[in-house]
């Protein structure tokens, strides 16, 4: 059996591509929050309030990842927990004064890295390449929760 082009396939080209933003995250960004977490910082500057399963809804982070990542915010001093006046059992997740600095920090290195990161495409490219990626990501999202696919029982 002959090789495949792996240049057709789109699980070697995300690989690289998630390689490729790696790099360009650790040494234009930060080497101490990762994109997830930056993912969390953003969300809860745009939502401050929100408990840790929607949060990560909002960011597409599985409970375990968005756990780990709410968890290691905490130890940087970058959130808190509040319990929720409303309903004792859950705790809402709110920036820290250093969370907010470092969310607005690392905003604007991200917005270079993103202009290196995507310099090869002419910005109409930019804006088909990144409405692609976000039907396909948003495509994936159901896959990963064939619970939310699930046909409805009859009505």
């Amino acid at each position: 059996m002959a090789a495949v082009d792996l240049t057709t396939h789109p699980g070697h080209l995300a690989r690289r591509l998630q390689q490729a933003h790696h790099l360009l995250w650790t040494t234009m960004v930060s080497e101490e929050i990762t994109s997830p977490q930056f993912g969390v910082l953003n969300a809860l500057t745009a939502e401050p309030g929100l408990d840790q399963r929607t949060v990560g809804e909002r960011v597409g982070l599985d409970r375990s990842t968005i756990a780990e990542v709410v968890s290691r915010l905490g130890r940087r001093g970058l959130l808190d927990k509040v319990r929720d006046p409303g309903d004792g059992r859950r705790f809402l997740l709110r920036l820290t004064d250093e969370g907010v600095r470092t969310h607005r920090r690392l905003t604007v290195r991200t917005a270079r890295m993103n202009q290196v990161f995507l310099a090869p495409l002419s910005p109409g490219e930019r804006a088909v390449f990144l409405d692609l990626m976000r039907r396909v990501s948003d495509a994936a999202e159901g896959l990963r929760s064939p619970e939310e696919r699930a046909p409805a029982g009859p009505s």
